[in-house]
């Protein structure tokens, strides 16, 4: 995955979809920009837009909409229920993939001094790109708001890091910086107000003040009251989700309000969320409940159920979660062939696909007939005595053919990476050089594919065994086919790791996956045994 930095500025407009529009717009027309979420308040009158893009082009997708917004906003007729103290009140940059948070501090300096010389507006820096500790929190920042920018910006040790110290009528000033990813949450309160800040006063870092500081770090929260949903809500910014996690929050705002005696109804997220907390919340609710779910889908339907998440609208998980928004399809073309696709392709008058390809495929083949049997045997009524041990199984198994479907794109990439290196020139003595570390590293590949697939297939004999004790003695084929398509996919592995073995100079690398490929190759030949004997004889029994 390319370098991705995702970019949340916040704008002081949520009425007018006019001017909403033309600032998704100004991101949208940005060359490297992906918009992927614009969520307008009304009560709030406030705007959130989530776009992703390398680190070069969030910068000009950011400023692109700062000049929109500074001809269509003007802060002199603006009221809201969230605190704000600017047209762009907040413009974050936050690390997504291959981007570490010194860049994202590098790209909110850029944006804000170009947007400072550009527009002539008062910038200021926060979280990671701050160095002054009383100006790293937004809230600290944006104490007074936009009413009382006027006093506190002519003050030395609040003069902006960008810009003019000044007061800027129609534009306020603008907050930037870098952070981690951001959950902005909404807990929905069937009450007023008042019980809403009073959950969130128990529950934020801040708590009530300096004395009674609240139960959660990593939490900034009020209450208030959205007249366009006709309820309160506790609405918090969880600043990272892996010290305090979403439905940690959720479940402990449901715990106080039921102490008071205050009805809870669902829960919406504002913007994106990372899988990760999801799949967080997923395992939550799966062990507090004892359940059983494998499949992702399952899970983040789980998730969407327990804490309410379509209670204020769709919560849509291709829309909502920033990983399924920004997914590369796999380079995969053999995987996705059909059947009859793939064996064509093997049958073909080409080399590659060829041996390294089919192992990872028939081992991948042996360990999800290993995953079909316990899950044939898992939830069945007669077989309840076991499912402690199925659900012990199917993650494993499942987990490894998951694993051993891309070895079969990768063996045949692999190889075509050593054929590159042959064509390379080798008229002078420097093009001779450069050609054989190209052939050498190739060969390596071309070792290392086959030898994870071995490793991956040799991780899954336990599980294949337990299969063999407890699974459903009826699918008896089935697993001695699963045995021994495992045993062939590894023995086959291990014949391309040795063919491409002769032309490694390494002697060292070569004694070392030498005597470790043997090793997992002769396992597996007793682990099939085994498995074969253990059936043999339980089905005497």
């Amino acid at each position: 995955m390319k370098k991705l930095v995702e970019c949340v500025p916040n704008f002081s407009e949520g009425c007018n979809a006019e001017i909403i529009e033309a600032i998704a717009q100004s991101i949208r027309l940005t060359p490297g920009c992906t918009l992927l979420d614009v969520d307008p308040g009304k009560s709030t009158n406030r705007t959130v837009y989530t776009f992703v893009g390398s680190p070069e082009a969030v910068v000009e997708g950011a400023l692109n909409s700062a000049r929109t917004a500074y001809k269509l906003i003007d802060m002199t007729k603006h009221t809201g229920e969230h605190p704000r103290m600017g047209a762009m009140d907040v413009c974050p940059f936050v690390p997504v993939a291959n981007v570490s948070m010194a860049e994202c501090v590098q790209c909110s300096k850029e944006f804000g001094r170009r947007a400072a010389e550009e527009l002539n507006i008062p910038i200021y820096l926060y979280e990671e790109a701050q160095t002054q500790e009383y100006r790293k929190s937004l809230p600290h920042i944006r104490n007074g708001e936009y009413e009382g920018i006027s006093k506190k910006i002519i003050k030395p040790e609040w003069k902006p890091d960008f810009g003019p110290a000044e007061f800027v009528p129609t534009w306020g000033a603008t907050v930037t910086g870098a952070r981690f990813f951001l959950v902005a949450y909404n807990i929905n309160i069937l009450g007023t107000s008042n019980q809403a800040h009073r959950i969130a006063l128990d529950l934020r870092e801040a708590g009530r003040g300096e004395n009674q500081p609240g139960k959660f770090k990593e939490v900034k929260a009020m209450g208030w009251y959205v007249d366009e949903y006709n309820l309160a809500q506790v609405t918090a910014n969880l600043t990272n989700y892996k010290v305090t996690a979403p439905h940690i929050f959720f479940e402990a705002v449901k715990e106080i309000a039921k102490e008071i005696n205050v009805g809870v109804a669902g829960s919406e997220l504002v913007g994106l969320i990372p899988l990760d907390a999801m799949l967080m919340a997923a395992e939550y609710y799966i062990q507090k409940e004892n359940l059983f779910i494998l499949d992702e889908e399952q899970k983040i339907k789980l998730v969407i159920d327990r804490m309410g998440l379509n209670s204020i609208s769709n919560f849509d998980p291709q829309k909502r979660i920033i990983e399924y928004l920004i997914k590369e399809k796999p380079n995969e073309p053999l995987a996705n062939l059909s059947l009859r696709g793939f064996i064509e392709e093997i049958a073909a008058r080409t080399s590659a696909p060829g041996g390294g390809s089919a192992s990872a495929a028939i081992a991948a083949i042996g360990t999800g007939l290993g995953t079909m049997v316990a899950q044939l045997t898992y939830g069945v009524r007669k077989f309840e005595n076991v499912e402690k041990e199925m659900r012990k199984i199917i993650p494993i198994l499942n987990k490894v053919t998951m694993e051993l479907i891309p070895m079969v794109d990768a063996d045949t990439n692999a190889f075509n990476d050593y054929v590159d290196a042959m064509r390379l020139p080798k008229n002078t003595d420097e093009e001779k050089t450069i050609r054989t570390e190209a052939m050498q590293a190739g060969l390596k590949k071309a070792i290392e594919i086959p030898f994870h697939t071995m490793h991956l297939g040799d991780s899954a004999w336990d599980m294949m065994i337990e299969v063999a004790k407890y699974g459903n003695i009826a699918s008896k084929s089935d697993v001695e086919v699963g045995a021994r398509a495992l045993e062939v996919g590894i023995w086959g592995a291990y014949k391309n790791v040795l063919i491409n073995m002769p032309g490694i100079t390494d002697e060292e690398y070569k004694n070392q996956k030498l005597k470790e490929a043997q090793f997992i190759v002769d396992k597996a030949t007793d682990k099939c045994n085994e498995v074969l004997h253990i059936l043999n004889t339980r089905e005497k029994k």
